[in-house]
């Protein structure tokens, strides 16, 4: 089936998402009627919003086979990165904003994050488990810089000797290495850098406001020289679009000291798949209808899949082959691939008492 673009006509630099999709759970909301006048200006409204919340929880369990790591946290909600096809943009529309440009410039901030933190950790029921951060929106983007709640994350971490894993695309980690470094003494972190491809000009359509490739390689090699164990995560893979680039990022991975590498297979589930339509038609009008065919061949014939076990590796002929060219390239250029385990045995909930009792 032919697929077809927004009817806006001027392209958002700088943005993932060209459009704001309704919001399925609100009855009444703001929407674009026409592309000029003050619809235009409502849309080109450049500034990112920084809203605070007070949240009663922090830690989300993980139920989810396809993760396999016991918690998940998130101290931001919405992404400044801009990442088009990034499946927590569907979370967004619980908090009443639109998965598309709101996504990107109205930023959910959880103010008192590490006040809850704590309160977890201190408890003799707390059962240590590694807390993924990152598993929904970049714990590194951009407003990480001036707010230091990760890193503030990673000192508590480390206080309570509690285990963490991180995935981002920012170089911001880099800030943090001292911090790093101590909790890879104790075996108490693991790094993954998503690295989509090698090329330019694709990432800034793609993943617009997002580190460049080559530093986020950079990021790899310095975290390998300082010995805090990282690998690289090659998410998601889009069929005829940077499928033939698994190769190279994998050579590059490797040779920078990558111990690990993962993938995942694009889905569209939710108000991403419009929000990615719009994308693809806008940059890729000569391949739209074949990329889109690809990605449906991936997932029974549609471009969602919530299937667990299946929904992130895709099934076919396609999946098979770009599974094939991950192992094959896995196994020439990730030399060691060692299985992390992360140390929950030295977890100290009376950590702040000792710490006051210093005092």
């Amino acid at each position: 089936m032919e697929i077809m673009a927004n009817t806006v006509t001027d392209y958002f630099k700088g943005r993932g998402a060209q459009l704001n999709t309704p919001n399925r759970y609100l009855q009444n909301q703001y929407v674009q009627e026409h592309v000029e006048g003050l619809d235009e200006t409502f849309l080109q409204k450049e500034k990112t919003e920084i809203i605070y919340t007070f949240p009663k929880t922090i830690i989300n369990k993980v139920e989810s086979t396809d993760i396999g790591l016991g918690y998940s946290m998130n101290p931001y909600q919405g992404c400044e990165h801009g990442c088009v096809y990034c499946y927590a943009r569907n979370t967004y529309e619980y908090w009443g904003y639109s998965a598309g440009l709101d996504f990107e410039r109205k930023i959910i901030v959880k103010k008192n994050t590490i006040e809850v933190l704590e309160k977890n950790f201190s408890s003799k029921k707390w059962k240590p488990k590694p807390i993924m951060l990152s598993g929904n929106t970049d714990c590194y983007q951009p407003v990480e810089r001036d707010l230091q709640i990760t890193r503030n994350i990673l000192q508590t971490c480390l206080k309570y000797k509690h285990p963490v894993a991180i995935i981002t695309k920012n170089v911001l980690i880099k800030r943090d290495l001292d911090l790093l470094v101590q909790l890879a003494e104790h075996n108490l972190v693991h790094v993954m850098i998503s690295v989509t491809g090698t090329d330019e000009k694709m990432r800034m359509q793609l993943e617009p406001r997002t580190a460049s490739y080559s530093s986020r390689i950079g990021v790899i090699e310095t975290l390998a020289k300082y010995k805090i164990p990282c690998g690289v995560m090659v998410a998601p893979i889009i069929p005829g679009i940077n499928n033939h680039e698994i190769p190279k990022v994998l050579e590059l991975a490797g040779n920078a000291g990558a111990s690990s590498a993962g993938m995942t297979i694009v889905r569209l589930n939710g108000a991403v798949e419009p929000i990615f339509k719009d994308w693809l038609v806008k940059n890729f009008p000569d391949r739209a209808d074949k990329v889109w065919s690809q990605i449906s061949e991936c997932h029974g014939g549609k471009v969602n899949d919530s299937r667990l076990g299946v929904r992130m590796r895709g099934e076919g002929k396609i999946s098979e082959s770009i599974a094939q060219l991950f192992a094959l390239s896995k196994s020439k250029y990730i030399k060691s691939d060692e299985r992390f385990e992360f140390n929950c045995h030295d977890f100290n909930y009376k950590a702040n008492d000792i710490q006051l009792s210093l005092f």
